[in-house]
């Protein structure tokens, strides 16, 4: 009998160790944080996936999207690595732009491996655009004048001086012979600043990314003169030219993606990860990725954290090359 007992008690030792382990409920609450004022690119990332995870009900209630802005993601990678490493529900949006600064060492005492690296969303693209009414209809108007008299063209970006949008313009002006250093630039924080100071007349051209044009090439008020891709990009997107047809060398994808605190657990982590791949093959999010002028680039977890860190590398060597990095 007591043999049996044993047995018996071995065999359900066995199946609670190799049964699998219950998944985890998805979080009560969760947050979004944009790190820059409304409007911008980061803006658009949260509010994709809020609207995404709502219509596939991945999550019961709907995400709130808060705004923290500062420093192109520094001021919100510092609270979530400080102040709120474990909150399972929270989200932060990045950008290739947020990559650059990390290169550069711009977000403080923490770096590129100080938080766990989620999901990428989608891919933007750099583009440069001016009022409709400009006497700029090209690229090589702009750039013309610009060479003729850098002080007659005030560049306007959503970052600062060496970031992703100071950079795509410091690139355009070695084309054409000028130090980047001595070009008009005005920093703004974020996309929808930019755009307010353009058609305010403030400043003649926006460094931006197109994604952050998408809302308003409807209105007749902004002509976007190049979008740094490979080729021309599909659908109503077809008529921008790109800044390598017009005889300029620069091409510049910009990822768009997510970071979740350093102390979220592995099993919490993983709940975000399995979300955002069964979310990314939706019909649902597709629509919406597509509505906010992002294409396909979907990357997660162990992939996405080799990805983000061999493109901080990478823009570490070209933020040396400007002076911007040792």
């Amino acid at each position: 009998m007591k043999k049996t007992i044993n047995l018996a008690l071995t065999a359900t030792a066995l199946l609670f160790t190799t049964a699998p382990a219950f998944a985890i409920e998805a979080p009560s609450r969760t947050e979004c944080i944009a790190p820059a004022k409304p409007g911008g690119g980061f803006d658009l990332t949260c509010k994709l996936i809020q609207v995404s995870l709502q219509e596939t009900k991945a999550i019961e209630k709907p995400m709130r999207v808060t705004y923290m802005p500062g420093g192109v993601g520094a001021v919100a990678y510092n609270a979530i690595v400080a102040q709120r490493p474990a909150e399972f529900g929270t989200v932060v949006a990045f950008s290739g732009g947020s990559l650059l600064n990390l290169s550069q060492g711009k977000f403080g005492r923490y770096n590129v491996d100080d938080v766990k690296w989620l999901a990428a969303v989608g891919t933007d693209y750099g583009m440069i655009a001016v009022r409709t009414d400009s006497p700029y209809k090209t690229l090589p108007d702009l750039m013309d004048a610009f060479k003729k008299d850098p002080n007659s063209v005030v560049f306007g970006a959503g970052a600062s001086i060496g970031s992703q949008d100071w950079m795509k313009t410091a690139l355009l002006a070695r084309e054409v012979g000028i130090d980047p250093h001595k070009m008009r630039y005005v920093a703004f924080e974020g996309g929808g600043e930019t755009v307010t100071a353009l058609l305010g007349n403030h400043i003649q051209a926006v460094s931006g990314d197109l994604s952050e044009m998408v809302p308003y090439l409807q209105g007749d008020k902004i002509r976007v003169l190049a979008v740094y891709a490979d080729q021309r990009l599909p659908g109503e997107l077809t008529s921008v030219p790109t800044a390598k047809e017009q005889g300029f060398n620069l091409v510049w994808p910009i990822i768009r993606g997510f970071y979740v605190g350093p102390k979220v657990s592995e099993e919490e982590y993983q709940w975000w990860i399995d979300t955002f791949k069964k979310t990314m093959v939706t019909d649902e999010f597709k629509k919406q990725r597509d509505l906010r002028g992002l294409f396909e680039f979907n990357l997660t977890g162990q992939e996405l954290d080799t990805y983000v860190k061999n493109q901080v590398n990478q823009y570490r060597e070209q933020a040396k090359d400007f002076g911007l990095a040792k």
